[in-house]
């Protein structure tokens, strides 16, 4: 069983550069075609059939669902906060047509499964009153799979609020699940290292702009963390971002709230790596990226460590 006092294991990667905070960034989606070599499908016995639609998961509410590729385990894609499943197939203005993008191409050697949260931006799924928790994101993840009959055990990756919500999940259904990525991941640790002032800060720049849009409460989800099982033995690899997304240039920007200066961004950043330091020794034996050569959206700005680190899982579980 993993516990609190297991120890990570670093691991560093050298991969394309592209420029951390947990706020929303917008981003424009170009879904694009890619090529992963040297990886092949584990066919399963039945091919699985793509599928793109709403799924009833009970007291009238249907959650977005999409599913392509063929092969075991099945990877399921958690995004962060206000981001629709369409983050995992998106590229970057700046990139280029052949840059991968992570949904495409985990679809060439496995299934995989992305979904809409209510309230994420251009979600498909009915919406919910808001705020949100993990927990109640958790729960929906249980309930959407079990309706949509999708077959596990998954390896899960979630990415920023989709970490909790992945390990909330593996928490209390450790019979479906078979690994872990964390793509620079929300970590209850964070609150340790900021002031009450500057944690409401935080709260300030992640709250929803339009309304019925995503939120959640910081000490909730702290609460939640805190309290849950942990996550027994699995493959785990934790992805952490080594250039902060708050940079001098966006604070000076006047982009941002105005209690967002520089040593609002210096401690936030701060905060970050030493909660990133911790969060593998939650886990038995989990390997921890940190030369990731990206900002917190390590999925859009170096997607082929994305790929590589599920790709790693998906042949740690196969084995």
């Amino acid at each position: 069983m993993g516990n609190s006092e297991g120890r990570g294991r670093r691991r560093d990667a050298a991969r394309p550069h592209h420029p951390f905070i947990l706020v929303v960034v917008a981003v424009v989606l170009l879904a694009g075609c890619s090529v992963v070599e040297g990886i092949s499908p584990t066919n399963s016995p039945d091919a699985a059939i793509d599928r793109a639609g709403t799924v009833n998961v009970g007291d009238g509410r249907d959650l977005y669902l999409e599913c392509h590729g063929n092969g075991s385990p099945t990877v399921v894609l958690v995004s962060g906060l206000g981001d629709s499943a369409e983050v995992w197939n998106t590229r970057l203005d700046e990139a280029g047509p052949d840059t991968p993008t992570v949904y495409e191409d985990v679809a060439r050697f496995t299934r995989v499964c992305a979904y809409d949260r209510p309230g994420t931006g251009g979600s498909r799924s009915t919406e919910v009153d808001q705020p949100t928790t993990a927990q109640i994101s958790a729960d929906d993840v249980q309930k959407l799979l079990a309706a949509s009959g999708e077959k596990g055990p998954f390896v899960l990756a979630g990415h920023s609020y989709g970490g909790p919500i992945i390990r909330l999940f593996a928490s209390e259904h450790p019979d479906d699940v078979a690994g872990l990525v964390l793509v620079d991941a929300l970590s209850e640790d964070l609150q340790a290292g900021l002031t009450a002032e500057q944690q409401a800060v935080f709260e300030q720049i992640n709250a929803p702009t339009q309304p019925g849009a995503e939120s959640f409460d910081f000490a909730t989800l702290v609460t939640e963390m805190q309290d849950s099982a942990p996550v027994r033995d699995i493959p785990v690899i934790v992805l952490t971002a080594d250039t902060p997304q708050l940079t001098p240039e966006l604070v000076a920007s006047g982009q941002l709230p105005a209690a967002v200066d520089q040593e609002f961004a210096d401690a936030l950043w701060a905060a970050q790596l030493s909660a990133q330091d911790l969060l593998p020794a939650k886990f038995t034996d989990a390997v921890h990226v940190t030369d990731t050569r990206s900002n917190h959206y390590v999925q859009l700005g170096n997607p082929q460590l994305v790929i590589d680190s599920i790709h790693d899982v998906v042949l740690a579980v196969r084995d």
